[in-house]
Parts: structure tokens; C-alpha cells; sequence
């Protein structure tokens, strides 16, 4: 009974190697997954007490149940069942196919990832590059939002920063999901930004079965009262203006609401501006239909170049932030409401008066946007040399040309962020970024634009070209 058993070596291996993963798999892991859960239902808890608007249940539901969810919805399956006649394919096949834009699409939301991680690391990014500020908010219109309510925030598209400053800005209100562009389905970028509540939209799909998958989800995400975040020009403003609306996630999120139902959408109009926006002159260039299209290594060089030269500034301590980057929250405006004050009823519109009725909201919220967009030094300075860009101004004469173009902006009704409250001091801070990047040269006193930069110069001035009146346009700098 004691006497010694010799096994091979390999045997010995094997045998330990299934007793360890069989402590794994049934005492390790699950109490890690305790563990995790516990601290992720503490954060949840804390947060619900913190927000303004609480997490919704959906959001918190587990990925692979909403996957399926979205698979076998009723309205995806008659777009399968359609799809499959129309194709002559057999219905399994098509449900792959759905299957497999589900998944990309619908997001894995982590609210430690979320507060713990990303409000980290956008706090730190944000206030390391942008003296951050919060300009404007209607507080009283955000107060009222009710519980019950679907909150879409829409704002302005000035640069990539503004996934990360609006999320940052808003984070003791609500989480934001947005839509993001197939720009950043590589790892393990998707990987966090799905698990921050993302989801991911092939902007220029004419697939039609994949636009029906994703209205789907955006409309079941909405009537679970996810607040959610959307850019209505669809894109990079490429000039600095304003653009017009685009239809798709707006006619998505509305596309299935009840009027006579409990729950509302409140949209809230958001307005972000920057004294500098980093991707500025690659937008420019885009404008630009004879430009010879560059390969990602120009654009790896490009960037190395740029951290390179700021790096250099840094050990100089020569290094400034890039300005001001500041956020408005105007009046939420109530999509019931809207519908009552224009007379509209979605559920009697033909799918031509649909699209009518919705390029119609976009439209108003895009002024609405654009009302609340804020006014920075930058932009100031470079709307009045815009103005006269062969003109050498002194500084005494570019200063009483500013607070001319500052009282025209007020008396319009725009929403100016002023640093420190000091008139003369944002004309100092303007005029020097503007000088740092050599848009503006100075010679014996006097302030000249760049006439290689020009462009770069009505990039900013574009910023706040709507809020002008008519007749300020055409003599800002008198």
C-alpha cells in the first residue's frame, strides 16, 4: 500500500496543470468576480447619489443579454425575414450577418472604467492642454429634466477633444454614450471605448440591414433612457463654421417615440469652443481637393513632430496650455413640447414629411447650439483681423477694435467667456496665441496677420461668424 508509484514526468506536468486550473475555475476566478462585482456595485451605488440623472438600468444590463435583445428583436427579425427574400440567401445566414453587427455595435458599459478610470484620465488631459471652463449652464432648465425623462445632448463638432471635454464637464451629471466612427475599431482603443459606453457607427453604411440594426439599438438605447451624446453635423467642422444637420442618429432617436407616452426626450443644446483646436490645419488641408492624400506614415510623423517640438518647448519652460477650451449648456428644449408647438404628429407622417419633420428639429437645434456657443479670445482677435487682414494694427488700436466687436456680441445676445473678467486681458491672451503660432507678426508696434496663415485666421473668426449681426460682420473691427 506504501510503496512508491513512479509516473513519467509528463504525466506529473498534466496532472498539476488540471489540478490548477481547477483551482482556478472554481475558487480563484469566482472570488475574483466577487470581488469586482463588489466594488462595481459600490461605485454604481455612489453614483446614483451623485448624479443629477441616475444610471439607467439598461446601461447596466450585461452586454451579451442586450446583443441578444437587439438579435431577436421583433422589428430586426422582419428586417431579416425582408432581407433574405430580397437576397435569395437563407435566413440563418442573414442572422449571422445580424449577429455580427450587433456585437459591433452595442457597447460594454464599466461604471468603474468610467469614473474610476476615464473621468481620471479626462480630467488630467483636458487641464493639462486647455484652461478648462464651464462658461454657461442653465441650471434651472437641467433641473427640471424628469427622472423618467431621455436626455440627448447635441453640440457642436470643433475637434476630437470634445469626446473627452464634454464627458469630463458633464460627469457630475449624467455618463454620456456616444457615437463613434470606425476611426477607432483598433486595440485596444475599441476595447475602452466601448467599455466607457460607446458605440461604434460606419458613418457612410448603405447597407441596409446594418442601418436597421443600429436604429434599432440607438432606439432601444433611448427608450431605456440612456443619456447620450450627439454630434447633429455628423462630422469636423472643416472651415470653424457651423454645419448643417445631419438626419441619421437624430432621426433614430426620434423615429420611435410615443407622444402619449410616459417618458420624453430632452435634448440639450451644447456649444464648445477652443482658442486652439489641435487637428486645425489638418482640417484645413482637407478642404483642399488638389491636396496629394498623405499615408498614415506622413501622419504618424506628423504627430511625432508636433509632440516633439512641444516636448522641446517644455524643457525649455517655454511651453503654454493651448488657450481656453470652454463648454455652455443652454435651455434643455422638450421634444413633446416641440411637437406640440409645431403641430406635428409623428404617427400620421408620411415617410417624406418624416424626414421634413426631422430636418426641420435639427435645424432648430443646431440654432440652438449655435446661440450657446461660447466666445473666446481667440476668436475675437482673429474676427476683427480677419476683418482688415492687410491692415497693421497697434495694440491700443486692436484692443478698442475688440471692445467694439465685445459690445456687438453682447448686445446680440452671444455668450462670451471673458478670463478673469478683464476686457484688456482677453485681448492679451488672444493676441499672444495667435503670436505663438505665428499667425500674427509684430514689426516697430505693429500687428500684422500672416498672409501664409490667413486661412488659419478665419478658422477661429468662422467660430463665431453666426452670432454676429449682419451688419457687425462687415464692420467688426470699426
Amino acid at each position: 500500500m506504501w510503496e512508491t508509484l513512479e509516473l513519467p514526468l509528463w504525466l506529473v506536468l498534466i496532472a498539476g496543470l488540471l489540478a490548477a486550473l481547477s483551482l482556478l475555475n472554481h475558487f480563484l476566478i469566482p472570488s475574483a468576480r466577487w470581488f469586482l462585482r463588489r466594488r462595481l456595485n459600490r461605485v454604481i451605488d455612489e453614483m446614483n447619489q451623485r448624479l443629477a440623472l441616475r444610471l439607467p438600468s439598461f446601461k447596466l444590463t450585461r452586454r451579451e443579454v442586450l446583443i441578444d435583445r437587439l438579435t431577436y428583436d421583433p422589428v430586426v427579425i422582419a428586417a431579416v425575414e425582408e432581407a433574405a427574400e430580397q437576397r435569395g440567401e437563407p435566413r440563418d445566414a442573414v442572422m449571422v450577418e445580424v449577429s455580427r453587427y450587433a456585437r459591433e455595435i452595442v457597447p460594454a458599459f464599466n461604471a468603474f472604467l468610467y469614473f474610476r478610470v476615464g473621468y481620471w484620465l479626462a480630467r488630467r488631459v483636458a487641464r493639462f492642454l486647455y484652461r478648462v471652463r464651464v462658461g454657461y449652464v442653465d441650471d434651472r432648465g437641467l433641473a427640471d429634466i424628469g427622472p423618467t425623462d431621455s436626455v440627448v445632448f447635441v453640440m457642436n463638432h470643433r475637434s476630437n477633444m470634445d469626446y473627452v471635454l464634454a464627458a469630463y464637464l458633464a460627469a457630475d451629471r449624467t455618463t454620456l454614450s456616444y457615437a463613434v466612427g470606425e476611426w477607432a475599431r483598433v486595440w485596444p482603443l475599441q476595447q475602452l471605448i466601448r467599455a466607457l459606453g460607446a458605440y461604434f457607427v460606419r458613418r457612410d453604411s448603405g447597407d441596409t440591414l446594418y442601418r436597421r440594426v443600429l436604429a434599432r439599438y440607438v432606439e432601444m438605447a433611448t427608450e431605456g433612457g440612456v443619456p447620450q451624446a450627439v454630434y447633429p453635423e455628423g462630422g469636423l467642422s472643416r472651415d470653424g463654421r457651423l454645419r448643417p444637420p445631419k438626419l441619421g442618429i437624430l432621426g433614430y432617436i426620434t423615429r420611435a417615440f410615443d407622444p402619449a407616452g410616459p417618458r420624453d426626450i430632452v435634448f440639450v443644446p451644447v456649444g464648445i469652443n477652443y482658442d486652439r483646436v489641435l487637428e486645425d490645419r489638418s482640417l484645413l488641408l482637407s478642404l483642399d481637393p488638389g491636396r496629394k492624400r498623405r499615408g498614415a506614415g506622413f501622419a504618424l510623423r506628423t504627430a511625432a513632430g508636433f509632440l516633439g517640438r512641444n516636448l522641446l518647448l517644455m524643457l525649455r519652460r517655454r511651453w503654454h496650455r493651448f488657450g481656453y477650451a470652454c463648454v455652455n449648456f443652454g435651455t434643455p428644449v422638450s421634444y413633446k413640447d416641440w411637437l406640440g408647438r409645431t403641430g406635428i404628429d409623428p404617427t400620421a407622417l408620411s415617410q417624406d414629411e418624416w424626414f421634413a419633420a426631422v430636418r426641420r428639429l435639427g435645424e432648430e437645434l443646431m440654432a440652438a447650439i449655435g446661440a450657446v456657443v461660447p466666445v473666446l479670445p481667440v476668436s475675437l482677435v482673429a474676427t476683427v483681423l480677419a476683418a482688415e487682414p492687410d491692415r497693421r494694427f497697434s495694440e491700443l488700436e486692436l484692443k478698442g477694435a475688440v471692445l467694439n466687436l465685445i459690445e456687438r456680441l453682447e448686445a446680440a445676445g452671444a455668450r462670451l467667456y471673458i478670463p478673469r473678467t478683464d476686457q484688456d486681458y482677453a485681448v492679451t491672451v488672444g493676441l499672444r496665441m495667435l503670436a505663438l503660432r505665428h499667425v500674427v507678426t509684430e514689426e516697430d508696434g505693429l500687428f500684422k496677420v500672416s498672409a501664409d496663415n490667413l486661412p488659419l485666421l478665419h478658422y477661429y473668426a468662422n467660430a463665431i461668424a453666426h452670432l454676429l449681426p449682419r451688419a457687425g460682420k462687415q464692420a467688426a473691427a470699426e
